[in-house]
């Protein structure tokens, strides 16, 4: 991938450091402290999810949605404020979604294939599928809304922001739903939303893990890489600038707009993200002789353990900006429009 615009003498090279393919590069003290902390972190990761997950309680409803990772099906496409139609949603992701896949494409264009040798790449391509999957999601949520306005509306009952509304209807109105999930009485009908499906999980694991990654990407180049950079003297283009910037923007206006809860335990997707990309990096490297993406995955440092259990640790603030990010918009929303937000905490 080009960093840099310029002449050829001004273009950052990754540089061979050794041969990747010999015994020697992976049979030594550093490979294995390495491969430890790898171990770990995936074991961590699993252990979060088995516990956290709820895969042993999705038969039932009602444990599904007591779980920490609960989600119902409307939060998925549903503003966080109820004066926000779920069209402006829809048309926030339709334009993200285009606009990212826009420059995915002119970047494996300009740059070829070998962008998604970096893990940059990887996040952002997971980031533009998490919009395509989102437009998809409120174009159905979207569909949904307007049979509900014309109809479920037209009899006063609306959606809560818990586990259903139940809302007294007036006497001698007679309730023209069509699908009631249970009445609590003469005069009060009560409507239980559904939970999310299987791609409504896929979804909401997929913004929570790009959270995290999209953090760690974008601080690792801001602050390490960058800062390398400038003392040699290097100039970024503009296509480096907007892979390392346009993807927060467009996750941090997501998360403004939309209704998704965000578990720390879902960490353990972020975690598992990272060390698949690290495992496909050792099988290549190991396969083929080849230059490191980044200079800290280079086992042949004797720093390298140091560096990977680095950033293994960065992690965990990475995703907790988003944690607080979350709760500073939980609290703020909540707070300035308490009648209009509908979001779980």
């Amino acid at each position: 991938m080009s960093f840099l615009t310029g002449s050829s003498k001004d273009s950052w090279q990754p540089i061979m450091t050794a041969d990747t393919t010999s015994s020697s590069y992976w049979l030594n003290w550093r490979v294995l402290l390495c491969a430890i902390w790898v171990l770990i972190s995936m074991i961590l990761a699993f252990t979060l999810i088995w516990k956290h997950e709820g895969f042993r309680k999705r038969h039932s409803r009602e444990n599904q949605q007591e779980s920490a990772g609960g989600l119902y099906e409307d939060e998925t496409w549903m503003p966080c404020l109820k004066g926000i139609h779920p069209a402006w949603l829809l048309a926030f992701r339709v334009f993200a979604f285009f606009v990212l896949l826009a420059l995915l494409i002119v970047t494996a264009i300009t740059d070829g294939g070998s962008i998604f040798y970096f893990y940059t790449q990887w996040t952002f391509t997971s980031i533009t599928i998490y919009f395509g999957l989102g437009s998809l999601l409120s174009m159905k949520g979207c569909y949904q809304y307007h049979k509900k306005a014309g109809g479920d509306r037209v009899d006063n009952v609306e959606v809560d922001a818990e586990q259903g509304t139940c809302v007294a209807t007036p006497h001698g109105q007679n309730s023209k739903m069509s699908n009631p999930s249970k009445t609590s009485g003469p005069n009060e009908d009560c409507h239980v939303r559904e939970p999310a499906g299987f791609w409504g999980y896929v979804f909401q694991i997929i913004f929570q893990m790009n959270a995290g990654a999209v953090m760690l990407t974008d601080c690792v180049f801001w602050l390490i890489i960058v800062p390398f950079l400038m003392i040699k003297d290097y100039n970024l283009n503009f296509l480096v600038i907007n892979m390392h910037s346009i993807n927060a923007v467009f996750l941090l206006g997501e998360t403004a707009l939309n209704c998704l809860r965000f578990s720390w335990f879902r960490i353990g997707y972020f975690c598992l993200w990272t060390v698949i990309y690290v495992i496909f990096q050792w099988i290549l490297h190991a396969s083929v002789k080849l230059w490191w993406p980044y200079p800290f995955l280079d086992l042949s440092s004797s720093y390298a353990p140091l560096w990977y259990f680095s950033v293994a640790l960065m992690h965990i603030p990475c995703y907790g900006i988003f944690v607080l990010i979350m709760k500073l918009k939980h609290l703020v929303l909540s707070t300035k429009f308490p009648q209009s937000y509908q979001c779980m905490s």
